[in-house]
């Protein structure tokens, strides 16, 4: 076999191996079709190989029929001729990505088996392949390759809720073995013929030399190494390093929530989901029972997933009122108005400030700017609104319900809230008819038979243990088949129902008015995250609905309520929850009740976000004082390390610890120790770093420990502390200041038993190599034997 498909093989094995982590990811067969195309790939290299290709002709073949395989397996209707791919094809293989990626940010580990994820774990497999070929084959620099299979590893292991099985790192890190290994054999099979090793192998085999052997395998044991430790620190970084650690809508445990600007929904449905239910922010004034705090609001349905449509530049906050509320004809002056004074814990990081609809003033200027449309107010240079203090002044808008139901809208607000993807199915479109029958053509009563329909006559479920899937197929089961989910599935279902019956929609994100607390104080927490539709009106604007059920939400918005008790319907009419406890009787305000499907309080202490301590100081000093406790370790091992030495008794076991302190003293303070001279030629050379009064000391100290290493004494009545003091205490007068403190903080004998411990790893990796080669030289010996009967 020669040195090129040796290599060539084991870089397909060790894809194939390092694949293997993908497994609690991705579901479906994508580990064996991506095990053949690397099979077919590697195959076309060391054909054109053995005909002698130019080297830069290989990856650019292998590239080629890559390309040709991935679109004849998966995108085989756009193929021109059905066989060459075309510009349909590289369209439609972005699509496939942008739609596996958005399927990767909204679901959870495993992954469903659509065709677009499998397109995507086939692809990033086939071309890590590829570049693992080239690296390893055509650059010969194997040991790079290494970085591709920590990346393969490093990102499931980063991302999947409770990490990767130990087991799956065996798999990448054999497979990179034996690719150094064949590397190693095939580049040092050039320099000749076997001159050691084990007497019995075959000469005519070459033999790998130690000192670029030791080397090849110290690399790969550092790689392999930080894949080991670096996935095992990734999820216990902050957020705001390499994101919160979770895929999808998975559980996790972690404190605090996120809202980016992305993809708000899927950040809340991931919060709504954690299990630390902690305090977001606390405000006082507003209305007597609470109001609800706004973060953005989603226009923006493509059929897949609700988003912030494009917008142009926010509009700069100054001392005056913002822009009127889009749609309201009214006269603001007539309108009341409430004053609130928000705080924000710094748990909750977010870019958007939540506030009361419709807004009129608030204090956040400078890098905060709003939207005219949506009336929502944004951070402009990235930072988070967590732990920021501010006061803000909002409309009350309280249409009736006969405002509403006279509004005739002429015409939609913009080019997003109307629009319904194409691809809605027809089923949904029947039932928006058919739930809306008998408000015989009314806007308003339309809206209100809807809310109805998903709060009390539906049938519907309030739980956030759902499946995790989007798009308009989970909606479409969501709202013909299970019934069964959250505040995102309620909301996104009615603002669709309500566009298909020409009704202006898109979906608020914020919070619930939270629970009453000390002297006016309101409480709100992380659980306290809802999704819910506005629905637009000319004269009124954006006028909030609820669709989901009591379990969740107690209250109707006023306008709604007496709407309904007007309607005539032949299923039981809407009745109003209980209220929760502590709650006032405003008929305005909705409050989240306990329900076994809900993520309650779960005896979570409240915070008080007006202390510095609570807020963020506790966790400054808990940080200091770690970082403190880190750099003490080596000073605390090496403190440790003496005392156990000296506490040793007399006698040979006793003298070489106290030779080793003085050897590790001097390497701490920089002095050139060296581990090749003799006893008494450190005792010599100790001689030239110490006073004139310590020079017995020192040499007493030499002349011990040659007399238990060569004489054979072993005499208990040899104690050489005294002088191993008197010898430490000298080589520390004598060492500057600089070097004193070094000693303490980053004692540089740390770096000599690194070094022993890699050393002693390679001579493993050694003796591996020569098991390895006595078991083959036994089956080719047997084998050889075979044919020779």
């Amino acid at each position: 076999m020669t040195g090129h498909v040796r290599i060539s093989l084991a870089a397909w094995g060790a894809t194939v191996l390092g694949s293997l982590v993908l497994t609690p990811v991705f579901s479906g067969p994508f580990f064996f079709i991506s095990a053949f195309l690397c099979g077919v790939v590697t195959g076309v290299g060391i054909l054109l190989q053995n005909w002698r290709a130019p080297r830069f002709v290989v990856p650019v073949v292998q590239l080629a029929v890559l390309v040709e395989l991935l679109s004849f397996f998966f995108l085989r209707d756009t193929l021109k001729w059905g066989v060459l791919p075309w510009r349909d094809t590289a369209v439609e293989f972005n699509q496939q990505m942008v739609n596996a990626m958005d399927s990767i940010n909204r679901f959870s580990a495993p992954l469903p088996e659509d065709s677009h994820l499998l397109l995507f774990a086939v692809s990033v497999i086939a071309a890590t392949g590829l570049l693992i070929h080239l690296i390893a084959v055509q650059l010969r620099q194997a040991a790079w390759s290494g970085l591709l299979l920590l990346t393969m590893y490093t990102v499931p292991a980063a991302t999947v809720h409770g990490g990767l099985p130990a087991l799956l790192f065996i798999p990448p890190a054999v497979g990179y073995i034996v690719l150094l290994s064949a590397e190693g054999r095939t580049r040092l099979s050039r320099w000749g013929r076997r001159i050691s090793g084990v007497s019995h192998l075959d000469a005519s085999e070459p033999i790998e030399a130690s000192a670029l052997g030791q080397a090849g395998r110290r690399i790969g044991l550092s790689v392999i190494a930080l894949a080991a430790l670096l996935p095992a620190l990734l999820p216990a970084l902050p957020e705001g390093v390499v994101g919160n650690g979770l895929a999808g809508g998975g559980t996790g445990t972690g404190v605090g929530a996120s809202i980016s600007a992305t993809d708000p929904m899927l950040d809340m449905g991931k919060n709504l989901k954690r299990g630390d239910n902690v305090t977001a922010l606390t405000y006082k004034g507003g209305p007597a029972g609470g109001t609800y705090l706004r973060l953005t609001a989603l226009d923006l349905f493509d059929g897949n997933t609700w988003r912030i449509a494009p917008r142009p530049d926010g509009q700069k906050i100054t001392n005056s009122d913002l822009s009127a509320p889009p749609g309201f004809t009214g006269d603001l002056g007539q309108v009341p108005t409430s004053k609130l004074t928000i705080k924000v814990s710094t748990n909750f990081r977010s870019q958007f400030a939540p506030v009361p609809y419709p807004l009129q003033s608030i204090s956040l200027k400078n890098t905060w700017k709003y939207d005219p449309n949506a009336l929502d107010v944004v951070s402009t240079n990235g930072r988070v609104v967590g732990g920021k203090d501010y006061s803000l002044e909002a409309y009350d808008l309280q249409p009736t319900p006969e405002q509403l139901r006279d509004s005739i809208t002429t015409g939609a607000p913009d080019q997003y809230t109307s629009e319904v993807p194409n691809r809605t199915p027809p089923e949904l479109s029947r039932l928006a008819q058919d739930l809306t029958v008998e408000a015989k053509g009314n806007k308003f009563q339309e809206a209100v038979l809807l809310q109805e329909w998903f709060r009390t006559d539906g049938g519907f479920t309030y739980s956030t243990d759902t499946s995790g899937k989007s798009g308009m197929g989970a909606l479409k089961a969501f709202l013909l088949e299970n019934k069964t989910g959250y505040c995102e599935q309620f909301a996104t279902g009615m603002a669709l129902l309500a566009r298909i019956l020409d009704i202006p929609a898109r979906v608020g994100i914020g919070f619930l008015p939270g629970q009453p607390g000390k002297n006016g104080e309101h409480i709100v927490r992380m659980h306290d995250m809802h999704a819910w539709p506005e629905l637009y009106f000319q004269g009124a604007g954006w006028v909030r609905f609820e669709p989901t059920p009591s379990a969740r939400v107690s209250n109707t918005p006023s306008w709604t309520e007496a709407a309904a008790s007007g309607i005539d319907t032949p299923t039981t009419a809407p009745t109003t929850g209980a209220t929760t406890p502590g709650q006032t009787q405003d008929p305005n305000i909705d409050k989240p009740n306990t329900d076994r499907n809900l993520p309650d309080d779960n005896g979570v202490a409240v915070i008080d976000t007006g202390n510095w301590f609570t807020n963020g100081g506790g966790k400054i000093i808990a940080g200091v004082a770690g970082a403190l406790l880190l750099l003490c370790i080596p000073w605390l091992i090496r403190s440790l390390t003496r005392r156990k030495r000296f506490a040793r008794p007399p006698g040979r076991a006793g003298v070489e610890g106290l030779w080793a302190e003085i050897r590790d003293t001097a390497r701490d303070l920089g002095l050139d120790w060296s581990d090749s001279a003799t006893p008494r030629q450190l005792g010599e050379w100790l001689n030239t770093k110490l006073p004139d009064d310590v020079h017995p000391q020192a040499r007493r100290l030499a002349r011990g420990l040659e007399a238990v290493r060569y004489a054979g004494v072993d005499d208990v009545a040899v104690d050489l502390r005294t002088e191993t003091a008197a010898v430490r205490k000298a080589l520390w007068g004598q060492a500057k200041l600089s070097n004193r403190w070094r000693a303490r903080m980053l004692p540089r004998s740390w770096r000599w038993y690194l070094n022993r411990g890699s050393a002693e790893a390679s001579d493993l990796l050694d003796d591996f190599d020569l098991l390895l080669a006595r078991l083959r030289s036994i089956v080719l010996f047997r084998r050889t034997g075979r044919h020779a009967n």
